[in-house]
């Protein structure tokens, strides 16, 4: 592989990293599906002239799907491609005749399975959430999106300690968490301390989400950007809280 491309792809990992784990709902099954995505990049001769980026979503997706062929279809649930298309348009904001291409679809299968997704989403997941979040501004932003989203807002914690003490009381659903607290501690400490005890998906939200997805400690499976649109944190919602375990057995 040119210098040029292996470069490239290295410079796309931290977003291959979010989007493979946000498929599979796990850090340690995302980053292994992005190796393993990465050995077909690397040995392999390019047939098209998809940006770096793209290529890896591409071989992800591919493997993901081949990995998940014994999962039985599901009315009542989104189906593999609908996940797929959502988390690329919403979470890693691909154009939708990119996101077509990524899935080997035309523009207008894509078009229309997005549109059933988005249909299926209006009905929607409603759960609790708990926001940790230091600015007070961000925080009612982030309620605002909440709400729209169907959900309940349990409570709004500006600190660590605040955040252990409210999730203690409450036992949220679903925890939607700044990384930096400020004077007031740090998100990941805080929720580290509440999943000891209470078992609940987290949504971590950052405006520098390249810091988090190194591959090389214990990080997060599901990471939004800053600032983030209702639909974002609806589709990130659903694919944390849903039962439909797509992940490796």
């Amino acid at each position: 592989m040119p210098e040029s491309q292996r470069a490239a792809l290295i410079q796309a990992l931290p977003y291959g990293r979010r989007y493979a784990r946000a498929l599979t709902r796990s850090q340690s099954c995302g980053d292994l599906l992005v190796a393993e995505s990465l050995r077909t990049l690397t040995t392999s001769r390019p047939t098209d002239n998809l940006p770096a980026l793209c290529r890896l979503y591409q071989e992800i997706s591919r493997h993901f799907a081949a990995q998940t062929e014994h999962v039985p279809a599901d009315d009542t649930s989104l189906s593999l491609v609908q996940r797929q298309l959502l988390l690329l348009l919403t979470l890693e904001e691909v154009s939708p005749p990119m996101a077509a291409k990524i899935l080997d679809l035309s523009e207008a299968q894509a078009a229309q399975e997005t549109e059933r997704a988005y249909t299926f989403l209006k009905t929607g997941i409603q759960t609790s959430v708990l926001i940790i979040e230091d600015e007070p501004i961000i925080a009612m932003d982030i309620e605002e999106l909440v709400l729209q989203c169907g959900h309940k807002v349990v409570g709004v914690a500006h600190t660590q300690e605040d955040a252990i003490r409210i999730a203690r009381e409450t036992r949220p659903g679903l925890i939607l968490a700044d990384i930096n607290l400020g004077a007031g501690g740090d998100g990941m400490r805080a929720v580290a301390e509440i999943t000891k005890t209470h078992d609940a998906p987290v949504i971590y939200v950052t405006a520098y989400p390249e810091r988090l997805l190194t591959g090389e400690t214990s990080e997060p499976s599901f990471v939004i950007t800053k600032p983030f649109e209702p639909l974002t944190l609806a589709v990130a919602t659903y694919q944390a809280v849903s039962r439909f375990d797509l992940a490796r057995p």
